[in-house]
């Protein structure tokens, strides 16, 4: 069985492991960049937050935000993440009810 193959018959897994990673790297992000904003040192740029949150960690993100007490004060955040968390929702309900 080549790797292909693996990735067809393990789509859950794949999909899973994917989202845990992009979840954790989402708090993480968080964390990283409350601490960094402490010190005064390089941010880590608000685009890129969010576009971990789109490419499937907010979730991660969004914990992130509210474990560290970071960000909850921008409005941008506090609906953009959770609005990027109900479209993902969406799609994925969209997506199991056309059996893709």
């Amino acid at each position: 069985m080549n790797f292909i193959e693996y990735i067809r018959e393990n789509n859950l897994v794949v999909i899973l492991i994917y989202l845990l990673i992009m979840n954790l790297i989402g708090f993480a992000s968080m964390g990283i960049d409350k601490s960094k904003a402490k010190r005064g040192e390089w941010r880590i740029p608000e685009k890129t937050l969010f576009l971990i949150a789109i490419l499937g960690g907010s979730i991660g993100s969004i914990l992130g935000m509210n474990k560290f007490r970071h960000k909850t004060k921008h409005r941008t955040f506090k609906i953009g993440m959770p609005s990027i968390l109900v479209i993902q929702l969406l799609i994925a309900f969209v997506l199991y009810r056309h059996d893709i």
